[in-house]
C-alpha cells in the first residue's frame, strides 16, 4: 500500500512538473534584445569592491558597483568603461547617451560632432558620493594619482541623464564645430574636494604615472592672439602650467618616464601648406627644466632622408636611461601637378613581390605608418643613439620588464613568397644589444617557430615545428638548450588531423626573475629550468585522469609568478567535460589539491592585486554566466542575477552522446533537448557542426540573432532536438570524413523512438557550410539543409584570395582546414572528389545557401556556383545574399532577418508548417526593401 501511495505521489509530482514545463512559452524572435550578459568585470586592488556591466543585446547597459559580499553601492544606467583607482577609493566610469537618442541622431544623419556625448561619473566608494561631469570626449586616470582628466566640449550640456532643450543643442552643436578645429576643454578633477581646473583648446594630453604632471597640447584658434599654440606642462600639486615647446603643428606620442623626471614627444611645426612634414623627437628634463630636440629630420645619426616617425610609440625603459622611438623614411611629398581624372589607376602584380597585391593593399595603412625601432640615451652627454630595427629586421619585441639589455628581432625577409601556399614563413631570430648594437643570431637555419622573449629578457624561447620541441637561448651564455627533448610526452597537438605541423599547446607563464618557464602538454603543465632543461611535471595528474589543466595569471600587468605564489589551475576532464579548480604552490613538489568537478563552465578568474579574492563567471547550459566572488573557489558569493525572464520560457538541456563510426572510430557529440522533452513523442532534429564542439557541453547558449550559425536556444525551445557531432579527419578526405562521423552519429540517434528519422535537417557555416553541401550529395537522409558560405568547387576556390587578409587560399587546401594535403596539379582527383559541385545532380534535399557579396574568407562566387547549378538541375534551392556583408553577418538587422528565415525554412520541411512568401514566390528586385517575403502562405 505504501509503495502504491508513493507511486501515485511520484506520478502527481511528475504531472505537476510537466504542467509547469508545458505552460512555459517557446522563445521567439522578439526576445533577443532583452537577453543579458555580464561584461567588463573588475575588482579593486584591496579586494573589497567589484564592478561589472549587465548588457542587453541591444539597448542601454547598467553598471553595478558592489562590495565582494554583494552589497550594492551604486547602479548606473548606461555606465561604461569603468575602473577602480589604484588606492581602491573611487570608481570612475563614463555614462553613455540613451540608446534611443543615439539611434534618433543616426536616423537624422547627424555629424559626429553633433552626436550625443558621454558623461563621466566618479563614485567615492566609502561615502557613496557620486559626482557627474557631462559631455566628455575621453578620460585618463593617473595610475597612482588622486584625480582624473578628461576632454569636454566648451559649454557642456547639464547631463546625459536629462534631455536638453533644442536651443541648447544648437548652441552646443556650433561650439562642437569650433572645438573640432581648435581642440576641446581639458578638465582636471580632484577626487577629494571635487575641484575642477579647466584648460581650453586642448587636442591631446597625457598623465604621469604618479599623477603629479599632465602634459597637454594647445591648438590656438585662428585670430586669437591671447592663446599660444604649443605643448604645456601642468604641475598638479602647484596648480601651475608652463609652456615647454611653442609653435603650431602636430604633437604626438606624449610620454613620461616612471618617475616623471623626463618627458618626450614627437612633433612637426611646418607651415600648414607644406608638402612634406617630417617629425622631430623632443625631450624635456624636469630637473634642469630644459627642452630640446634630440633627433631631427636628416640628422647625421639617421639614414639619409630619414626622420623620427610621427606614428611611432615612444617609451622610456623602467630605469629611465633609454628612450625607445621609431624612425622612418621621410614622407614622400604629394605631386600637386597630377590631375586625378587624368591619372591611370591600376595594381601591378609582380611574381617576386614579397606579398600579393591584395595583401599589400589590405595592409597599406599599416605599411604607410611603418617605422623602425631605435633607442637613444637622453641623459648621456653624447646622447648615444642606436638604430635597432631596419628594413631587414623590422619585427622586434622588448621584454615586458623593459630594462633588459637586449631586444628580440625576428625576420622572414626573402622567405615570404612561400606564404602563398604554406600560410606561414620561415624565420631568423636575433638578439640586438641596446648598448652595443651587436646582433646575435639565435638560429643559424631559418625555422618555422614562435619566438618569445622572457619577461626579464634573459632568454629567448621558441617552439620549433620541425623538431617538435621547445628551445631556449640564454642572453648571458648564448647557449641553446632543448627544453623538452628528454621528456617522454608530446608538447604539440596529439590529435592533429591536418596536413601540417601540429601546433604547440603553448606557454602558461614564467616564474620570478625568469627562473623557470611553465609549458603545456596535452594535459599537464611542466615546470622547466631554461638553462639546464631540468623539468618537473608540475601538475602530474592531468594525463593520468584525462584532464586538461591550464593556468592564466589572474592579476592585470603581473608578468611572472612569484617565488612562493599559490596558483589556482583550471581543469576540464576530457571524458565528462566537467570543470574544476586545482590549487598548488609554485614551489611545491606535491600534487595539486583538487576541488570537486562540476557540470559547469568557468571563465578565467580575475584576482585582486593586494588580496586573495577572485571574481569569475560560471554557467552551464541552463544557467546564465553570472558573476561570483570567492577566496577559495569553495565558498562563493553570487554578484549578478541576469536573465530572470528565462524561467518564463521553455529552455533546454544538454547531454553527451558517444558512438562508433563505420570504420570503428569512437566519436562524441552533444544532444540538446527541449526542457519539456517527452520520450513518448517524436521530435524533428537539426544537426549543427563545426570541427569539434563537445568541450562546450556546459556552455550557456543565449538566444541571439545569428551571424551564421544555428541558434541552438531558439530551435531547442521550439521543439527541436539539436545534435552537434565532433568530426575527425583523414588527410585528403574532408568530405568522406564528414560522412563518416556526422551521418553515423545521426544514425545512432535515429535508433531512439523519440527521433523522427524522416524529419532531420542539417546546418553549417563556412567549413560547416562546405560539409552540408557535401553531405547532401552523398545520400538523401536529410529533409532540409542550410549551407552558409560554402565552398563547393575546390578547383576554382584553390587559386582565389581571402579578401579579408589578401592572402592566397592555396595554403588552406595544402596545409590547414581543407585538409587536401597536395597541390591542385599534384592530386587533382582529390580536389574533384571532395568538391560537391561535381556531384550536385545527386541532390534531392531542399537547401538554402547564404553567400554574401563582401565575404572576405570564402569567395562569394562559390555560393553562386552552387545555386546556379542546382537551379539548372531543377532542385529546390534558395540563396540569401546580404549586401555589403562579410563572411559572418555583422549588422544586427541582418542577423535578425536570417534568424527568422532559418526557423521558417526548417519549420516548413521538418514540422510541415506553411512556407513563407520568400520561399514560395521569391522577392523580385523591384520589390527590394519594400517586401521582405516573411509572411506565411496559408
Amino acid at each position: 500500500m505504501q509503495k502504491f501511495i508513493l507511486l501515485i505521489f511520484s506520478l502527481l509530482l511528475y504531472q505537476i512538473g510537466f504542467a509547469q514545463q508545458s505552460s512555459k512559452k517557446p522563445l521567439d524572435h522578439t526576445v533577443y534584445d532583452e537577453w543579458q550578459s555580464v561584461a567588463s568585470p573588475k575588482i579593486s586592488n584591496n579586494g573589497k569592491y567589484v564592478l561589472y556591466q549587465v548588457k542587453p543585446q541591444q539597448g542601454d547597459a547598467k553598471l553595478y558597483i558592489k562590495t565582494v559580499n554583494n552589497k550594492l553601492l551604486q547602479s548606473v544606467s548606461r555606465g561604461d568603461s569603468a575602473l577602480f583607482t589604484s588606492d581602491s577609493k573611487y570608481a570612475i566610469f563614463t555614462i553613455k547617451p540613451w540608446y534611443k537618442d543615439t539611434r534618433e541622431a543616426k536616423i537624422k544623419k547627424k555629424k559626429p560632432e553633433e552626436m550625443p556625448k558621454d558623461s563621466i561619473g566618479i563614485l567615492a566608494l566609502e561615502t557613496g558620493k557620486l559626482q557627474k561631469y557631462p559631455d566628455a570626449k575621453s578620460f585618463k586616470l593617473a595610475e597612482k594619482g588622486a584625480f582624473l582628466a578628461f576632454l569636454a566640449t566648451k559649454t557642456p550640456l547639464k547631463d546625459t541623464l536629462k534631455k536638453p532643450a533644442a536651443d541648447t543643442v544648437k548652441k552646443i552643436s556650433d561650439q562642437l564645430l569650433e572645438s573640432k578645429k581648435a581642440g576641446a576643454v581639458l578638465k582636471i578633477v580632484q577626487f577629494k574636494n571635487g575641484s575642477i581646473k579647466e584648460i581650453e583648446h586642448v587636442t591631446d594630453y597625457e598623465i604621469s604615472k604618479e599623477g603629479t604632471q599632465i602634459a597637454y597640447v594647445i591648438a590656438a584658434p585662428k585670430n586669437n592672439k591671447q592663446v599660444k599654440s604649443g605643448l604645456y606642462m601642468y604641475d598638479v600639486l602647484a596648480g601651475t602650467s608652463k609652456l615647454i615647446s611653442s609653435g603650431k603643428g602636430t604633437y604626438k606620442s606624449l610620454v613620461f618616464d616612471e618617475q616623471a623626471k623626463q618627458f618626450a614627444f614627437v612633433a612637426e611645426k611646418y607651415p600648414e601648406k607644406a608638402l612634406s612634414k617630417p617629425f622631430s623627437l623632443y625631450y624635456y628634463d624636469f630637473v634642469n627644466d630644459t627642452a630640446q630636440v634630440l633627433i631631427a629630420n636628416n640628422d647625421k645619426q639617421l639614414k639619409e632622408n630619414w626622420s623620427p616617425s610621427g606614428f611611432s610609440r615612444l617609451r622610456f625603459d623602467k630605469n629611465g636611461a633609454k628612450l625607445y622611438f621609431g624612425t622612418a623614411p621621410n614622407p614622400i611629398p604629394q605631386d600637386t601637378t597630377q590631375v586625378d581624372f587624368e591619372t591611370a589607376k591600376l595594381d601591378i602584380w609582380h611574381y617576386q613581390d614579397d606579398y600579393l597585391q591584395p595583401m599589400q593593399l589590405k595592409n597599406l595603412r599599416r605599411d604607410l605608418q611603418q617605422n623602425f625601432l631605435a633607442v637613444i640615451y637622453p641623459q648621456q652627454k653624447d646622447k648615444k643613439f642606436i638604430q635597432l630595427e631596419d628594413e631587414y629586421l623590422s619585427d622586434s619585441y622588448v621584454a615586458q620588464l623593459n630594462h633588459a639589455a637586449y631586444i628580440l628581432a625576428v625576420t622572414d625577409t626573402g622567405k615570404r613568397v612561400s606564404m602563398q601556399w604554406k600560410g606561414n614563413t620561415l624565420k631568423h631570430a636575433y638578439l640586438i644589444s641596446t648598448i652595443t648594437e651587436e646582433r646575435i643570431p639565435i638560429n643559424s637555419k631559418a625555422a618555422k617557430g614562435r619566438f618569445q622573449l622572457s619577461p626579464a629578457g634573459k632568454y629567448v624561447i621558441w617552439y620549433d615545428y620541425e623538431r617538435k620541441n621547445w628551445f631556449s637561448f640564454a642572453t648571458a651564455t648564448r647557449k641553446t638548450v632543448n627544453l623538452t627533448g628528454r621528456i617522454a610526452v608530446s608538447f604539440s597537438d596529439e590529435e592533429n588531423d591536418s596536413p601540417d605541423d601540429p601546433q604547440p599547446y603553448g606557454i602558461a607563464a614564467w616564474t620570478e626573475n625568469d627562473e623557470a618557464v611553465l609549458i603545456y602538454d596535452r594535459y599537464d603543465i611542466w615546470k622547466i629550468n631554461p638553462i639546464t632543461a631540468e623539468s618537473q611535471n608540475f601538475t602530474n595528474i592531468g594525463r593520468l585522469n584525462k584532464t586538461t589543466i591550464r593556468y592564466n595569471i589572474p592579476v592585470d600587468k603581473q608578468y611572472f609568478i612569484g617565488a612562493k605564489e599559490d596558483l589556482w589551475l583550471m581543469a576540464q576532464n576530457t571524458i565528462s567535460k566537467q570543470w574544476a579548480y586545482y590549487k598548488k604552490n609554485i614551489a611545491s613538489l606535491k600534487n595539486p589539491t583538487q576541488l570537486p568537478f562540476v557540470p559547469m563552465g568557468y571563465s578565467e578568474a580575475i584576482k585582486a592585486k593586494d588580496a586573495e579574492v577572485y571574481i569569475y563567471t560560471k554557467s552551464n547550459v541552463a544557467k546564465p554566466a553570472d558573476l561570483y566572488s570567492s577566496t577559495d573557489f569553495r565558498k562563493e558569493v553570487q554578484l549578478s542575477n541576469i536573465n530572470p525572464q528565462q524561467k518564463e520560457y521553455n529552455w533546454f538541456s544538454s547531454e553527451l552522446v558517444s558512438w562508433k563510426t563505420p570504420k570503428g572510430y569512437t566519436s562524441t557529440g552533444i544532444l540538446y533537448k527541449p526542457e519539456n522533452f517527452d520520450p513518448t513523442k517524436k521530435y524533428p532534429m537539426v544537426v549543427y557542426f563545426y570541427e569539434k564542439l563537445s568541450d562546450g557541453l556546459y556552455r550557456y547558449q543565449a538566444p541571439a540573432p545569428t551571424p551564421s550559425r544555428l541558434d541552438i536556444a531558439m530551435f531547442a525551445s521550439n521543439g527541436y532536438l539539436v545534435f552537434a557531432p565532433d568530426i575527425s579527419y583523414t588527410i585528403g578526405e574532408p568530405g568522406p570524413s564528414a560522412v563518416e562521423f556526422i551521418n553515423s552519429g545521426v544514425e545512432h540517434l535515429k535508433k531512439n523512438s523519440w527521433v523522427n528519422g524522416s524529419k532531420i535537417g542539417i546546418q553549417g557555416q563556412s567549413w560547416g557550410g562546405y560539409q552540408v553541401a557535401y553531405l547532401i550529395t552523398h545520400n538523401n537522409m536529410y529533409a532540409a539543409a542550410w549551407s552558409g558560405a560554402p565552398v563547393v568547387n575546390m578547383t576554382s576556390a584553390y587559386g582565389g584570395i581571402r579578401w579579408e587578409s589578401g592572402m592566397s587560399r592555396q595554403f588552406q587546401y595544402e596545409h590547414t582546414q581543407s585538409r587536401i594535403g597536395s597541390t591542385l596539379w599534384e592530386k587533382p582527383e582529390l580536389y574533384i572528389k571532395n568538391s560537391p559541385l561535381f556531384q550536385l545532380p545527386k541532390v534531392e534535399t531542399p537547401v538554402v545557401i547564404m553567400a554574401n557579396d563582401a565575404d572576405g574568407a570564402v569567395p562569394w562566387y562559390q555560393g553562386i556556383e552552387m545555386f546556379t547549378a542546382l537551379r539548372r538541375l531543377g532542385k529546390p534551392v534558395w540563396m540569401l545574399q546580404y549586401n555589403g556583408e562579410a563572411h559572418n553577418l555583422i549588422k544586427r538587422e541582418n542577423r535578425k532577418d536570417i534568424s527568422i528565415r532559418e526557423l521558417q525554412f526548417f519549420d516548413h520541411y521538418l514540422k510541415d508548417a506553411p512556407a513563407p512568401v520568400w520561399m514560395v514566390k521569391g522577392v523580385p528586385a523591384v520589390q527590394k526593401g519594400r517586401n521582405f517575403g516573411l509572411e506565411l502562405v496559408k
